[in-house]
């Protein structure tokens, strides 16, 4: 569903009151080049999504006739009154195509919080967002979640489970930070994530668990103990065995990296299918070892989730920051994963103007030739967006494709890759 004609541009006043101007269009960026979408790139607010104010930002719509960018430095209705630019926050499997028009209103601007960031307008009575649906599985989608059920299940497995640490983490996970995954877990369906690493070896400028003094506050706590293999298959066996299309992964926003505790995770998928051979057991990883790699897929790990920001080293570098791994690591671990015969989906951050330029395009496209990963999973990227492309040095006259191009082309070069925004099911 696209909307009939350019959406109006969205601001808000300086008390967060949102409002929409009609005299301008709505505008999206790329790169910090701005452009005025096109109506197959717009759909409707999804369901479950949030609306960010962005603060020390001044909004950019476009003219009506000529599509050109304009910046709006003071609020149209009132002079007195502030402004600032306003994003779009998307539900889970919705992959943006443009982010939020704006510029600083000055230097000291803060820093925006760990989150993506798409454009917004607004026409006939509704919101609208420059992205697509890129995944039509339902497991996050808002309209599965009844809080009252989930509270009463979190609570009853609390307390059936007191001594197991990892089950009490996953309770504040779900009725803290809301987490999805955990949410599903207590629900007893579909994807239950397995947290284990309280370690990383990457120094992620965008890191979700754990930022540096000073920086932008982290969204989540990260766990800060090492689980069991009994603790880890307590909840992996019963879930695996119970399941609606079941699946356990290791490796959460809520932790650094599982390979860190390869020794663990072993002992965890042998107890694991020693009593199931039902469900998948999927690693989200760094993918940074490529010896524990082939470990765990002997023992009996189906699929690893391999995140990527991009797949040119001097820009992977700079910003995972490795310690003592480097970018050859990573694709010796998907080749490794390959040769046993495993499944394996790049966990791929999206930045409208960086994702889709053209020298990241032939770089993934060698990448997918040479290791023969399975699927791509079409991830926004939550972070700042001028920080993001300011720590990577990118250049800003680089110009990208387009994401629905990008796309359009990677699945014309590739038929049998696979697209998603969620783990998959591989048993």
């Amino acid at each position: 569903m696209h909307p009939p004609r350019l959406p109006s541009l969205v601001f808000a006043d300086s008390e967060g009151n949102i409002t929409d101007y009609a005299p301008l269009s709505m505008a999206g960026m790329s790169n910090g080049q701005f452009s005025s979408p096109n109506l197959n790139e717009l759909i409707p607010l999804p369901e479950g999504s949030e609306l960010f104010l962005l603060p020390g930002r001044l909004p950019v719509g476009c003219e009506l006739e000529t599509k050109e960018p304009l910046l709006v430095n003071e609020n149209p209705y009132d002079s007195r009154d502030g402004i600032q630019a306003v994003a779009a926050f998307m539900a889970p499997a919705y992959t943006s195509i443009l982010t939020s028009a704006y510029q600083k209103a000055n230097e000291s601007a803060p820093t925006l919080p760990l989150f993506a960031y798409t454009a917004v307008g607004w026409y006939d009575h509704r919101f609208w967002v420059a992205g697509f649906r890129s995944d039509s599985d339902i497991r996050q989608d808002a309209s599965q979640f009844d809080q009252k059920v989930i509270d009463r299940n979190t609570h009853k497995i609390l307390q059936r489970y007191p001594d197991n640490r990892l089950i009490q983490h996953l309770g504040k996970c779900c009725l803290t930070y809301c987490c999805p995954a955990a949410r599903n877990y207590f629900l007893g369906r579909w994807e239950a994530p397995l947290p284990t690493s309280p370690q990383c070896n990457a120094r992620c400028i965008g890191c979700i668990s754990l930022q540096s003094s000073g920086c932008c506050p982290s969204t989540q706590e990260r766990i800060t103990f090492v689980p069991s293999a009994k603790e880890i298959s307590e909840i992996a066996v019963n879930h695996l065995q119970k399941a609606e299309r079941p699946i356990v992964s290791f490796g959460q926003g809520c932790e650094g990296e599982p390979l860190l505790q390869a020794a663990t995770l072993v002992k965890a998928i042998t107890r694991i299918r020693h009593k199931t051979s039902k469900g998948t057991i999927n690693l989200n990883s760094n993918a940074s070892l490529p010896k524990e790699i082939g470990q765990l897929a002997a023992s009996g790990l189906d699929s690893l989730r391999v995140s990527l920001n991009s797949t040119q080293p001097k820009y992977y570098q700079r910003y995972y920051k490795p310690v003592n791994y480097t970018f050859s690591d990573v694709r010796d671990s998907i080749c490794e994963m390959k040769a046993a015969d495993k499944f394996v989906s790049l966990n791929y951050f999206i930045l409208p103007g960086f994702t889709d330029s053209n020298a990241e395009f032939d770089n993934l496209c060698e990448l997918i030739t040479t290791c023969r990963p399975d699927y791509m999973q079409l991830r926004n990227l939550n972070m700042d967006p001028e920080w993001y492309l300011k720590s990577l040095e990118f250049p800003t006259t680089e110009k990208g494709m387009g994401i629905i191009r990008w796309r359009q082309k990677l699945e014309s070069t590739f038929p049998a890759l696979g697209f998603g925004y969620f783990n998959p099911e591989v048993r």
